[in-house]
């Protein structure tokens, strides 16, 4: 006999499990606990099968009568019902993860579990904003070359060449990702690669002539700044690290004993740890600066705390001071040097 709305309106808990039979399999399972839960048994296969259809009264009778011959279709055509429902369900998870900024956040955090740099990441996000007004909420496979050369196209508009040059290596980064987890097939910054105007190269400032090394080390010895300052120009030609990992050295780092400096991997650009031999040159400025700030985290602190490393323009305004900077100064004929 069929349900009515009545007779459901009126069912009450029991104390066991109890079923009330609409027809064609499906009926309300209403539990001791009250809960009312549609269900339809079937056979498939020559298998008994059971499908839920919802909750009651969320899903009401007329929904999941719908929902029944539906099913009964679907069995009429030869398909199980319940395996059809968990292929939709499951392809409509997979399409709420085919936007753009969705395989993109997905990339970023692998790239995060392999070790990239937190100053690295927050770079590659900064470019990715660029992209999200746009494409953010697109689909990635639907996305054409001429999307994304309008975004690249605002960027250059700006004046900013150069970033959106990277915004274009970052996209293709993320298509890339996109075509390896299957939800895209092509990458289109490749199409790109010739549309965009190049920016001018500046080279940072640095000593390329030999014969003006000298004058550079000379004139360290007679900086008459900081003593940190001072310990930090010297020790530079000696351990070639880069400007950050020098100011950013910490005394647990250094090993006396065996003459080197371990630096771990994450203040590496490559997160890889890095030995930098110490010569007895470094190790007698180590040693003269461990009278300064050896009580402290830092071989360099800056100069209002000990518990943060020296700012990058320490270095910089030192050598500023000595004649060396970005520009060419022709009457000390000096080549600028990189700080």
């Amino acid at each position: 006999m069929a349900l009515s709305s009545l007779a459901l309106s009126k069912a009450k808990p029991r104390e066991k499990p109890y079923k009330l039979a609409d027809g064609h399999g499906l009926y309300l399972l209403i539990t001791p606990q009250g809960g009312r839960y549609w269900r339809m048994n079937y056979r498939f296969g020559g298998k008994a099968k059971t499908m839920a259809m919802g909750v009651f009264p969320l899903i009401t009778l007329a929904e999941a009568r719908e929902k029944r011959e539906a099913a009964r279709r679907l069995l009429a055509a030869g398909s199980d019902p319940a395996a059809t429902r968990k292929e939709a369900e499951a392809l409509e998870a997979f399409e709420a993860t085919t936007g753009f900024r969705t395989v993109a956040e997905e990339w970023l955090a692998k790239r995060e579990r392999e070790g990239l740099g937190a100053v690295t990441l927050g770079k590659v996000k900064w470019l990715l904003e660029f992209a999200y007004p746009s494409l953010g909420n697109r689909k990635i496979s639907e996305i054409t070359s001429m999307e994304l050369l309008a975004v690249l196209r605002q960027v250059e508009g700006r004046g900013r060449h150069e970033t959106a040059r990277r915004l274009r290596s970052v996209c293709g980064r993320v298509f890339r990702y996109a075509i390896a987890t299957g939800r895209a097939e092509h990458d289109l910054s490749a199409n790109l690669r010739d549309a965009l105007t190049t920016p001018k190269v500046k080279h940072l400032a640095a000593i390329t002539n030999s014969q003006q090394v000298g004058p550079l080390m000379r004139a360290i010895e007679t900086f008459d700044g900081h003593a940190v300052t001072r310990a930090a120009l010297r020790l530079a030609p000696h351990v070639f690290v880069r400007p950050g990992e020098l100011r950013h050295a910490e005394w647990a780092e250094i090993d006396f004993g065996k003459a080197l400096w371990c630096i771990p991997a994450e203040k590496m650009k490559m997160r890889r740890p890095h030995r930098v031999p110490l010569s007895r040159q470094s190790l007698a400025i180590f040693s003269s600066i461990r009278e300064i700030t050896g009580t402290g985290k830092f071989v360099f602190p800056g100069f209002q705390s000990l518990k943060r490393p020296m700012s990058e323009n320490a270095l910089n305004g030192a050598l500023r001071r000595l004649g060396y900077s970005g520009d060419v100064d022709r009457r000390a004929k000096r080549t600028p040097l990189a700080g």
